[in-house]
């Protein structure tokens, strides 16, 4: 049995990660905001996050925000592990990081780039987007009359639990570098996607596409944050709502 510190332990992935974790007999810390008995703001670090990682074989790093913050949440994480010696840092990433000019994408690449150049030993999964994400997306479209969506995107939702488990599997294992990225089952466009969910939710609704422009736009639109040669997940986008 070794023990394992989930960053983010509460969230949608870090709940998951820990739940598994534990079920194969691992002692699992749980490090939030608010969940004691290791409640840390990873951006301000200090004596608490330093007793979190105290006596930890394996840190699997799931918190993030897209409000900022998470190069100095990183950072402070992983001044800490070197104190404690930690052996095994390992980080949930985004597919298409290094492609898509996005604000969030562009911090998660940089918190990689810590990563690997920490002196500890690392891993980083790269997943695509999870269904529930773009189940969110679509839902918060569907709200108009007319549900509008960017032309010429796709995505490649992937389950969140099933990337739960490989997260576990690499927690349990020596660090690995940068390992093969993880995507959805299918490749969809976003429209069908819109229809997969209208369809679900019993819905009515035209849905049309609108042609953007910028960076950000054309990345997405090339492709940039699927891994079709991937398609490691099992769950469907359909399946996935059905389930709900």
């Amino acid at each position: 049995m070794t023990t394992i510190l989930v960053t983010g332990g509460t969230g949608t992935l870090g709940r998951l990660v820990t739940e598994r974790l534990r079920r194969a007999g691992h002692e699992v810390r749980v490090l939030s905001r608010h969940s004691e008995p290791y409640a840390v703001d990873l951006r301000e670090g200090g004596a608490a996050l330093d007793r979190a990682v105290t006596g930890v074989d394996t840190i699997v790093h799931c918190a993030s925000t897209q409000t900022g913050g998470d190069e100095k949440a990183a950072a402070n994480l992983i001044a800490a592990a070197r104190r404690a010696e930690v052996p095994h840092l390992l980080y949930i990433s985004i597919v298409g990081v290094d492609e898509v000019p996005f604000p969030y994408y562009k911090a998660k690449l940089a918190v990689e780039r810590l990563v690997e150049e920490s002196g500890l030993g690392w891993t980083v999964l790269r997943a695509t987007q999870f269904h529930d994400l773009v189940a969110t997306i679509v839902r918060g479209a569907a709200k108009l009359p007319v549900v509008l969506l960017p032309a010429g995107v796709s995505d490649q939702p992937v389950e969140v639990g099933e990337v739960a488990e490989r997260l576990a599997e690499l927690a349990q294992l020596p660090p690995a570098g940068r390992v093969a990225d993880m995507g959805g089952p299918e490749v969809l466009a976003f429209t069908e996607l819109a229809r997969t969910y209208l369809r679900a939710a019993g819905k009515r609704r035209a849905v049309v596409s609108v042609p953007l422009a910028g960076k950000v736009y054309r990345a997405f639109r090339a492709g940039g944050h699927l891994t079709p040669e991937r398609r490691t997940g099992k769950v469907t986008f359909a399946e996935y709502l059905s389930r709900r």
